[in-house]
């Protein structure tokens, strides 16, 4: 039972989309065959074996003779979709030692070839069906298991057959060649490749000393090079035959479809399956053990320091239990509750003492169930600087107070309150829950081994428990949490010589005081008693949008807003705030206070609430407070429910009209910031994450990442002195979209936002700033200081931007497809030179200037001529040949599908129409976006790629320190036996 973790109509939400298209007729489905291992009335489904948590009616259970289990569901969220799961019982723990990173491997070759797909032909095969690529169509794989999934758009009965008959031929009968094995390595390799570097290395060795003598230390599902390297049809054959068995598998289908169909297409296809050989047991895992002679009462065991330059800080530390499996009861999932509150009280605690000012930047403790492998309580925090010790200290002293003194009623009834709100709002969105979580939610019960639950059945199961709740509950329960078989621990740090094995297992044994001071006193705050922003304003305009029955109603302040109230999404609002200036009212000496207000502008409190009141005020509420800053304006965003709706408003209108300036916020940002900066250099797309955005605006200050020395000369003084006028400047224009009363929803936008004070408008410096494109020229060389097989290089063409030509815009995202179907042919599958180049294009609309299309990818040093190659040859080709129509419609049909799932939600519409009140444009723009997206032609293909590739593009590479860049191509096997 999933304790933490849409029928939704079309409404007038895609109608306006779909009056748009050309409306094909399908002929009526079939009546579907009737199933014949659905489980009977009075059997109890094979999920909930053993268990006393009332079955989720909605949905259907089957198990046929040969062992393959199956849950089905109707569903229409989104509409016409099917999301389909494949769930093989093996995963990298499953493998021997020649065999490792096999499973994985076998999840490549499943998609490479198989039964009913040729070569190569999986991925335009389901680009046809209207899936994409990478989130229609994935597949993961984790110790314990490998999931095959899918997500099919436009469902009708054909189409579900075929996609289950292709799906079944991928699971049942791939070709497990040495040609597909030596095709698919490389590939394999490229991915293990791009993972790699410091953070990886680090990983790897915590991973191998938290699970020591386990299974899990040293079986992670990518595998090593020579295990990969020494792959053979036959070998990785012998996995398959061993694991890839029907008893093995669980196949999970929701969708807008009948389900007794979903589950008739299971059976045809996976029916008659049958194993290789006799069946095997899952091998043993293994048990966290202590070393001899370890002290019962602090039983510490294996340590490391671990030193990686180019790392942040971070300690771990995990008190250990062997894993179990469970009988899932009501009364076990009581107290998995009440371990989960006793958490969140600690790491609330935990919270608040780093924002006062303690040594460390973050702490959490978390209980999990890792792998089938262990039971263990992990406790994580970053130390602010090299004295890890203090830090550590600091931590231990909050947990040890939790395990002396109960939390008081004050502490739980807060917890309680949280937990309420969000077991409540998943009751109020049932209808809107995705297909696509439900299947996942099935498929990660049964890697856990426990059942799933309704949202009211996890309702009643947490009001029925929290009657029972007692403090000297929670501190029993907190105990168990922090007792175990074995304590072990890794430390991470750049500095060699800061810690050692000694002294860390020193530290964990030394005794520790209790932290008198860790409890939050209790303070009774209310919205009612806030000071109101202002006089209630005056509406000047009010009326219909002119887009479904959206309504703008614009105050005598200058406030702009658009509502639209509707039940598509229950107990979900959304709400935006878009002011100021953007990018555009940075200053060039302003770059540290740009990165330090995305981090802690929020945090530094509103009118007479800090951090800690803004926490306790919204306690049992569902408020969001996001900022960001946009090409040509700021935004706050919030996801909220309508009885909360007034008061989420208040919080953003308050941080306008009565910003507060707390300097604790600001000081920890800065820490964050230069702890993040220190580990940009140790590999490549670190250095990408750095420096692209900065290059590409050809060295305009405003964009670098501040570096240590700029983030030591930031203060708090002149974070406000920056900031505090920002908020003044710009118009304003709030968006709510979402299930509120729409008289109760303009109220109290009249008591906050159309009480604001007159808003000062942006300098004309602000509104004539331009972004500037590089000049191509010379390939721009950075250096990492990560692994010497790693590199990264991306190339970029200036494009297109502003509401004016938002139509080209939308063509141009087709043609950033197409850029991108043919560069991931040409690098992962000829070559296996990276794993997943990617294409986009950006083209911003609050400013006239700025856009661009990027190609980046992660590579090999000596495969950045090619991808440069690589590049410069697919732009040439496409300004020059029109694409075949095939390839065309592979990028028009998911994206059209992808349209029409998206449509369903009030946010897309929301960004749709976000800007709508200063530009009406956007407006009349919204009635060609379908056919924008979808409608093209061969020849309009050529002539855009003609306008926006026809200059040589802006050149990137970042290579390893004390490497030249390559200057000559390297020729892929296939192209050197030419």
């Amino acid at each position: 039972m999933a304790i933490l973790t849409r029928a939704v109509r079309r409404l007038a939400l895609v109608l306006p989309l779909a009056l748009l298209a050309p409306q094909a007729i399908h002929a009526q489905d079939p009546a579907p065959a009737t199933p014949a291992y659905l489980t009977k009335e009075g059997q109890t489904p094979w999920i909930y074996e053993g268990s006393d948590v009332p079955r989720d009616e909605e949905w259907i259970f089957g198990k046929l003779p040969n062992g393959v289990r199956y849950a089905v569901r109707k569903n229409g969220v989104p509409p016409d979709q099917v999301s389909i799961r494949v769930r093989i019982d093996a995963g990298s723990l499953y493998e021997d030692d020649s065999e490792r990173g096999f499973a994985h491997l076998l999840e490549h070759l499943l998609f490479r070839e198989s039964q009913y797909l040729g070569p190569a032909m999986a991925i335009p095969t389901w680009q046809r069906l209207g899936a994409t690529f990478g989130s229609d169509t994935n597949a993961e794989t984790s110790p314990t298991h490998t999931v095959y999934k899918l997500d099919l758009p436009n469902i009708d009965a054909k189409k579900l057959a075929e996609s289950m008959k292709i799906l079944s031929g991928m699971v049942r009968a791939p070709v497990l060649s040495d040609a597909n094995v030596k095709a698919e390595v490389p590939i394999v390799l490229a991915e293990k490749r791009e993972r790699g570097g410091p953070q990886q290395r680090a990983a790897e060795k915590t991973r191998e000393t938290l699970f020591a003598a386990q299974r899990l230390a040293d079986r992670l599902p990518i595998g090593t090079d020579e295990t990969l390297n020494a792959a053979t049809g036959a070998t990785v054959s012998a996995f398959y035959k061993r694991w890839y068995r029907p008893e093995n598998t669980v196949i999970v289908a929701v969708g807008d479809i009948d389900p007794m169909q979903l589950a008739a297409e299971v059976e045809k296809y996976f029916g008659d399956w049958k194993g290789s050989g006799p069946s095997r047991p899952a091998p043993d895992f293994g048990d966290p053990k202590a070393p001899k002679g370890a002290d019962p009462a602090n039983p510490v065991g294996e340590v490391a320091a671990i030193v990686e330059p180019g790392t942040q800080r971070n300690f771990t530390y995990a008190i250990m239990r062997p894993w179990r499996p469970v009988q899932d009861t009501i009364a076990y999932n009581e107290g998995l509750l009440r371990d989960t509150l006793a958490q969140a009280l600690i790491n609330r605690r935990l919270e608040a003492r780093a924002r006062a000012g303690g040594d460390y930047l973050f702490a959490q403790v978390q209980q999990d169930d890792v792998s089938r492998s262990t039971d263990a309580t992990f406790v994580a925090f970053a130390p602010l600087t090299g004295d890890w010790k203090a830090a550590l200290a600091d931590v231990r002293a909050v947990i040890a107070d939790a395990l002396i003194n109960p939390p008081t009623q004050e502490e739980i009834d807060r917890e309680v309150a949280e937990f309420a709100s969000i077991f409540a709002s998943s009751v109020e969105q049932r209808r809107v829950m995705a297909g696509a979580k439900l299947a996942d939610d099935i498929v990660n019960a049964v890697d856990i081994r426990e059942t799933v639950a309704a949202p009211e059945t996890v309702l009643t199961v947490f009001e029925s428990m929290k009657k029972t709740l007692t403090p000297q509950q929670l501190l029993d329960h907190t105990r168990q949490l922090f007792s175990g078989s074995v304590i072990r621990a890794a430390y991470l740090t750049p500095e060699a010589g800061e810690a050692s094995e000694a002294a860390i297992r020193d530290a964990l044994k030394a005794p520790i005081e209790a932290a008198s001071d860790a409890r939050i006193a209790a303070q009774e705050i209310s919205f009612a008693d806030l000071p109101a922003i202002g006089a209630p304003g005056t509406i000047t305009q009010q009326g219909a949008l002119g887009v479904l029955d959206i309504e703008r109603v614009d105050f005598a302040n200058g406030v702009r807003t658009i509502l639209w109230a509707n039940d598509a999404e229950p107990g979900r609002v959304s709400v935006k705030v878009r002011f100021g200036g953007g990018w555009r009212s940075i200053g060039p000496d302003d770059a540290a206070y740009a990165t330090l207000g995305q981090m802690a502008l929020v945090e530094a409190g509103v009118g007479e609430l800090g951090q800690e009141e803004l926490d306790r005020i919204t306690t049992g509420r569902r408020m969001g407070f996001d900022f960001a800053i946009g090409d040509g304006v700021f935004t706050f965003l919030g996801q909220t429910r309508g009885q909360d709706l007034a008061d989420q408003l208040y919080l953003f209108a308050a941080k306008l009209a009565m910003p507060r300036w707390d300097a604790n916020p600001i000081v920890r940002a800065q820490a964050g910031a230069r702890l993040a900066y220190e580990s940009y250099a140790g590999t490549p797309a670190g250095v990408i994450n750095r420096d692209l955005e900065y290059l590409l605006r050809a060295g305009d200050p405003r964009y670098k990442t501040p570096d240590p020395e700029m983030l030591a000369k930031a203060t708090p003084e002149g974070f406000r002195k920056m900031w505090e006028p920002l908020l003044k400047q710009g118009p304003v224009e709030v968006l709510v979209f979402g299930d509120f009363n729409r008289d109760e929803a303009i109220a109290a936008l009249t008591k906050t936002f159309g009480a604001l004070p007159p808003r000062e408008a942006l300098p004309a410096a602000v509104l004539s700033n331009k972004a500037t494109f590089p000049n191509s020229g010379e390939t721009v060389v950075l250096h990492h200081m990560g692994e010497a097989n790693q590199a990264a290089a991306a190339i970029a063409w200036p494009g297109g931007a502003g509401v004016e030509n938002l139509r080209e815009s939308r063509q141009l995202e087709i043609l950033t497809q197409l850029f991108n179907n043919r560069l991931l042919d040409a690098m992962r599958e000829r070559a296996g030179a990276s794993y997943a180049p990617v294409v986009n294009n950006q083209w911003p609309t609050d400013v006239d200037s700025g856009g661009r299309i990027t190609a980046f990818a992660q590579l090999r040093p000596e495969d950045v001529p090619a991808f440069f190659q690589a590049a410069d040859k697919i732009a040439r080709d496409l300004a020059t040949t029109p694409p075949a129509t095939d390839e065309l419609q592979r990028v028009t049909e998911p994206l059209l599908q992808y349209l029409n799932r998206v449509s369903t939600g009030n946010l897309f519409w929301l960004y749709q129409l976000e800007g709508s009140t200063q530009d009406p444009m956007r407006i009349a723009l919204l009635r060609s976006l379908l056919v924008d997206f979808t409608e093209t032609t061969p020849e309009k293909m050529q002539a855009l790629a003609q306008k926006y590739f026809g200059t040589a593009g802006w050149r990137l590479a970042v290579i390893p320190e004390g490497q030249k860049l390559a200057t000559r191509v390297t020729a892929t096997p296939a192209e050197a036996g030419r």
